[in-house]
Protein backbone atom coordinates (compact mmCIF):
# COMPACT_ATOMS: atom_id res chain seq x y z
CA UNK A 1 0.00 0.00 0.00
CA UNK A 2 3.25 2.23 0.49
CA UNK A 3 3.29 2.12 -2.77
CA UNK A 4 -0.11 3.23 -4.25
CA UNK A 5 0.08 5.85 -1.54
CA UNK A 6 3.44 7.24 -3.25
CA UNK A 7 2.20 6.55 -6.40
CA UNK A 8 -1.10 8.67 -5.81
CA UNK A 9 1.21 11.25 -3.90
CA UNK A 10 3.52 11.99 -7.03
CA UNK A 11 0.23 12.10 -9.36
CA UNK A 12 -1.07 14.75 -6.95
CA UNK A 13 2.17 16.75 -7.37
CA UNK A 14 2.34 16.58 -11.35
CA UNK A 15 -1.74 17.34 -10.87
CA UNK A 16 -0.65 20.62 -8.91
CA UNK A 17 2.15 21.68 -11.01
CA UNK A 18 -0.04 21.40 -14.27
CA UNK A 19 -2.85 23.28 -12.56
CA UNK A 20 -1.51 26.69 -14.05
CA UNK A 21 -2.03 25.48 -17.53
CA UNK A 22 -4.94 26.41 -19.21
CA UNK A 23 -5.45 25.24 -22.97
CA UNK A 24 -1.87 23.99 -22.59
CA UNK A 25 -0.78 27.45 -22.21
CA UNK A 26 1.17 28.71 -18.54
CA UNK A 27 -0.61 31.45 -16.31
CA UNK A 28 1.50 33.85 -15.14
CA UNK A 29 0.28 35.23 -11.69
CA UNK A 30 3.30 36.96 -10.18
CA UNK A 31 2.63 40.22 -11.87
CA UNK A 32 2.99 42.01 -15.62
CA UNK A 33 4.64 44.46 -16.99
CA UNK A 34 3.43 46.75 -20.21
CA UNK A 35 4.99 48.64 -22.89
CA UNK A 36 3.50 50.22 -26.21
CA UNK A 37 4.68 51.11 -29.80
CA UNK A 38 3.68 53.52 -32.56
CA UNK A 39 2.40 52.37 -35.51
CA UNK A 40 3.52 55.69 -38.17
CA UNK A 41 2.56 56.38 -41.74
CA UNK A 42 3.59 59.55 -43.69
CA UNK A 43 1.22 61.24 -46.26
CA UNK A 44 3.48 63.30 -48.73
CA UNK A 45 1.44 66.05 -50.74
CA UNK A 46 0.89 63.53 -54.09
CA UNK A 47 -0.57 63.23 -57.51
CA UNK A 48 -1.65 60.96 -59.96
CA UNK A 49 -3.35 62.18 -63.72
CA UNK A 50 -4.36 60.26 -66.53
CA UNK A 51 -6.40 61.76 -69.77
CA UNK A 52 -9.19 60.75 -72.06
CA UNK A 53 -8.74 60.90 -75.82
CA UNK A 54 -10.16 64.10 -77.32
CA UNK A 55 -11.87 63.19 -80.47
CA UNK A 56 -13.42 65.40 -83.40
CA UNK A 57 -15.18 62.73 -84.96
CA UNK A 58 -13.90 60.21 -87.70
CA UNK A 59 -16.31 61.93 -90.71
CA UNK A 60 -15.70 65.27 -90.34
CA UNK A 61 -16.04 66.77 -94.10
CA UNK A 62 -16.00 70.70 -94.98
CA UNK A 63 -14.96 72.44 -91.69
CA UNK A 64 -17.16 75.44 -92.82
CA UNK A 65 -18.16 75.88 -88.79
CA UNK A 66 -16.38 75.16 -85.25
CA UNK A 67 -16.81 71.45 -84.98
CA UNK A 68 -16.52 71.25 -80.65
CA UNK A 69 -16.25 68.12 -78.66
CA UNK A 70 -15.44 67.92 -74.69
CA UNK A 71 -12.82 65.10 -73.42
CA UNK A 72 -11.92 64.36 -69.53
CA UNK A 73 -8.55 64.44 -66.87
CA UNK A 74 -9.09 62.85 -63.98
CA UNK A 75 -6.80 63.78 -61.34
CA UNK A 76 -6.29 62.17 -57.81
CA UNK A 77 -4.17 64.69 -54.99
CA UNK A 78 -4.07 64.00 -51.39
CA UNK A 79 -6.42 66.15 -49.71
CA UNK A 80 -5.67 70.00 -49.56
CA UNK A 81 -2.97 69.64 -52.16
CA UNK A 82 -3.33 72.39 -54.26
CA UNK A 83 -2.08 71.90 -58.40
CA UNK A 84 -1.93 73.35 -61.44
CA UNK A 85 -2.98 71.65 -64.63
CA UNK A 86 -1.19 72.49 -68.00
CA UNK A 87 -1.35 71.15 -71.27
CA UNK A 88 1.76 71.76 -73.90
CA UNK A 89 1.14 72.93 -77.34
CA UNK A 90 1.14 69.56 -78.79
CA UNK A 91 3.11 67.31 -81.30
CA UNK A 92 1.15 69.02 -84.79
CA UNK A 93 4.11 70.27 -87.02
CA UNK A 94 4.26 74.57 -86.26
CA UNK A 95 1.87 73.82 -82.82
CA UNK A 96 2.25 76.85 -80.12
CA UNK A 97 0.33 76.86 -76.91
CA UNK A 98 -1.88 79.71 -78.87
CA UNK A 99 -1.93 78.20 -82.00
CA UNK A 100 -2.30 74.06 -81.69
CA UNK A 101 -1.77 72.07 -85.01
CA UNK A 102 -2.58 68.67 -85.75
CA UNK A 103 -1.06 67.46 -88.46
CA UNK A 104 -1.76 64.87 -91.82
CA UNK A 105 -0.14 61.59 -91.83
CA UNK A 106 2.56 60.31 -94.66
CA UNK A 107 3.79 62.93 -97.29
CA UNK A 108 0.75 64.94 -95.94
CA UNK A 109 1.88 68.17 -95.15
CA UNK A 110 -1.49 69.62 -94.19
CA UNK A 111 -2.26 71.10 -90.66
CA UNK A 112 -5.68 71.04 -89.07
CA UNK A 113 -5.76 74.12 -86.78
CA UNK A 114 -7.71 73.40 -83.17
CA UNK A 115 -7.93 75.02 -79.17
CA UNK A 116 -7.61 73.87 -75.73
CA UNK A 117 -9.84 75.93 -73.74
CA UNK A 118 -10.41 75.74 -69.86
CA UNK A 119 -14.05 76.36 -69.90
CA UNK A 120 -16.61 75.75 -73.03
CA UNK A 121 -15.82 79.05 -75.11
CA UNK A 122 -13.33 80.17 -72.78
CA UNK A 123 -9.62 81.00 -72.50
CA UNK A 124 -6.48 79.19 -74.24
CA UNK A 125 -5.42 76.15 -72.04
CA UNK A 126 -1.76 76.27 -71.19
CA UNK A 127 1.21 75.21 -69.50
CA UNK A 128 2.32 78.51 -68.29
CA UNK A 129 1.45 78.26 -63.86
CA UNK A 130 -0.77 80.88 -62.62
CA UNK A 131 -1.64 82.14 -66.13
CA UNK A 132 -3.23 79.60 -68.29
CA UNK A 133 -3.52 76.77 -66.15
CA UNK A 134 -6.26 75.23 -64.38
CA UNK A 135 -5.83 74.87 -60.49
CA UNK A 136 -7.51 73.12 -58.01
CA UNK A 137 -7.41 71.36 -54.89
CA UNK A 138 -7.21 67.71 -54.10
CA UNK A 139 -9.75 65.89 -52.08
CA UNK A 140 -7.94 63.03 -52.05
CA UNK A 141 -10.79 61.09 -54.61
CA UNK A 142 -10.34 61.20 -57.98
CA UNK A 143 -11.39 64.62 -59.78
CA UNK A 144 -12.77 64.75 -63.82
CA UNK A 145 -12.03 68.15 -65.37
CA UNK A 146 -13.41 68.72 -68.45
CA UNK A 147 -11.38 69.46 -71.82
CA UNK A 148 -13.04 72.18 -74.32
CA UNK A 149 -11.81 71.17 -77.35
CA UNK A 150 -12.76 73.82 -80.67
CA UNK A 151 -11.51 73.00 -84.34
CA UNK A 152 -12.94 76.81 -85.70
CA UNK A 153 -14.23 77.23 -89.02
CA UNK A 154 -11.21 76.96 -91.59
CA UNK A 155 -10.10 75.83 -95.28
CA UNK A 156 -10.62 72.29 -95.39
CA UNK A 157 -7.58 70.44 -96.29
CA UNK A 158 -7.37 67.30 -98.11
CA UNK A 159 -8.84 63.73 -96.27
CA UNK A 160 -6.88 62.38 -94.17
CA UNK A 161 -6.27 61.46 -90.31
CA UNK A 162 -4.76 64.53 -88.42
CA UNK A 163 -3.23 63.80 -84.93
CA UNK A 164 -1.34 65.76 -82.49
CA UNK A 165 -0.62 64.24 -79.17
CA UNK A 166 -1.19 66.89 -76.28
CA UNK A 167 1.10 66.28 -73.23
CA UNK A 168 -1.08 66.60 -69.73
CA UNK A 169 1.05 67.63 -66.60
CA UNK A 170 -0.37 68.18 -62.67
CA UNK A 171 1.64 70.44 -61.21
CA UNK A 172 1.34 70.32 -57.09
Amino acid sequence: MPRIATRIAAAATVLAMLAPMVGGAAVYSNGNKTTTFDVTLKIIADCTIAANTLDFGQSQGVLATAVNVNSTLNVTCTNTTPYNIGLNAGTGTGSSVAARQMSGTGANTSTVAFNLNLTAGGGNWGNTQGTDTLSGTGTGALQNLTVYGVIPAQSTPQPDTYKSTITATVYF
